[in-house]
């Protein structure tokens, strides 16, 4: 068995959750000791470590090690012994690909065009560690002048990478839309402010609106959570909305934001509710950088990744690495397994990992 898969199976046995990952951290870190590398910790729950290779820049490779609140139910004998959690998003690959891309790295040092940054961050799937790292400053001390990431993706060709310039996973957004009237007995309903109506009119509104925006690039604005009233006979009092804003561009963010706020201000002034419109910051998009895109696939020549179609959908906190540096996420297809997130999420460590690690061998080289 190849040690990228051994990584791999240790890792996926010990899923932990959000910035609490102690088990992880310190498998990392001992794998990593057995390398010549200089490994610090900028902020909790997370391992860097760096390859001096005696050159003026460097390259950053980041590797996601949190896991999900999750039963598993693939039956493997290497499923995960954490009662309620799982790698059923794949970080336990990429996470063991970085390992085995530092033990590649130490081992050719003499041959590397540059140093190397090692960065493996906790709460992708939660508060964004990619953030928290990047404010500590460890690419601009590092003199990183370009990051990469690679995440394991089902229904795309198994063992393949693809990759594309521009937008590739969305900005998310979580939009909260409160409501409030005024309940009385269905037999007063005159004498009420009906935060149901108002509710459900919001809704009318807001998916008229997302559907409404010109321009080419996807937007999808759904609602999949209404809560209102409190009995059949009364009149709501309350209604809150619960739902998610995925853009690409700011601008365009930005205009649903300030629409959306529109919308609850007219619904306002209409039926005499108080409406609240909130959204959380969220992840930018993973913009791919275009320079560095032609770079890799004119340098890898036959090597380099395949062409994806059209962006996705999903949001990733590998966007804050792209606001500093130069950076690249590839997509490494795993073929038709379960989805990402699914309890039965499983795929063929053996034949795909092996095919990532010759990927990133080829950009560590990479001149």
């Amino acid at each position: 068995m190849q040690p990228v898969v051994e990584y791999r199976r240790a890792l996926h046995r010990i899923p932990e959750l959000d910035d609490r990952l102690p088990e992880t951290c310190a498998y990392v870190q001992s794998a990593l000791a057995s390398f010549e590398l200089e490994t610090f910790s900028p902020i909790p729950s997370s391992v860097c470590a760096f390859l001096d290779a005696g050159k003026e820049t460097t390259v950053a490779f980041r590797a996601d090690m949190d896991a999900l609140p999750i039963p598993e139910a693939t039956g493997l004998d290497y499923a995960s012994t954490h009662s309620g959690a799982m790698h059923a998003c794949g970080h336990d690959g990429n996470t063991a690909m970085a390992l085995a891309l530092a033990a590649y790295a130490s081992a050719h040092r003499k041959a590397l065009p540059r140093n190397v940054l090692f960065l493996f961050q906790p709460s992708e799937e939660t508060t964004g560690g990619a953030e928290k790292l990047c404010e500590t400053g460890v690419l601009e001390r590092h003199r990183a002048e370009r990051v990469f990431a690679m995440h394991l993706w089902p229904k795309l060709e198994q063992g393949k990478i693809y990759c594309r310039p521009g937008p590739i996973m969305a900005r998310s957004n979580e939009v909260t839309v409160s409501l409030t009237g005024k309940s009385v007995h269905i037999g007063r309903a005159a004498e009420g402010i009906d935060a149901l109506t108002a509710g459900a009119e919001y809704l009318r509104r807001a998916y008229a609106m997302a559907e409404s925006l010109p321009g080419e690039e996807p937007v999808v604005l759904r609602f999949g959570k209404m809560v209102s009233g409190t009995v059949r006979n009364a009149v709501s009092g309350e209604t809150r909305l619960e739902g998610s804003l995925r853009t690409f561009r700011d601008e365009t963010q930005a205009l649903c934001r300030r629409r959306l706020e529109e919308i609850g201000r007219d619904i306002a002034e209409e039926t005499g509710c108080a409406v609240e419109v909130r959204l959380s910051q969220g992840y930018p998009a993973v913009w791919n950088h275009e320079g560095l895109y032609e770079t890799v696939v004119s340098g890898l020549g036959e090597d380099a990744p395949l062409p994806l179609d059209a962006p996705t959908l999903t949001a990733e906190d590998f966007s804050f690495y792209q606001r500093r540096v130069p950076g690249l996420f590839f997509l490494l297809g795993i073929g038709d397994t379960p989805e990402l997130h699914s309890p039965e999420f499983c795929f063929d460590d053996e034949m795909v990992l092996p095919q990532g690690m010759d990927f990133l061998k080829h950009l560590l080289l990479l001149e």
